[in-house]
């Protein structure tokens, strides 16, 4: 049985970063602009926290 290990990279880094100052760009630079860019703006106006967590989520499980 092989376990996989995930490394964050720079550029990893560098969109939590992101993430953190402005969640709709930490989500841009990983996905572009599809549905979970418009839902982090959504979510992002509703509260800031929610947007990102959302935004550190999709940048973390997204390959």
């Amino acid at each position: 049985m092989s376990t996989q290990q995930a490394t964050a990279t720079g550029g990893d880094i560098f969109r939590i970063i992101l993430a953190i100052l402005l969640p709709p760009l930490g989500v841009f630079f990983q996905v572009g602009l599809g549905l979970h860019f418009w839902l982090n703006i959504l979510l992002t106006l509703f509260g800031y926290v929610p947007g990102i967590i959302h935004a550190v989520w999709i940048i973390a499980t997204r390959r």
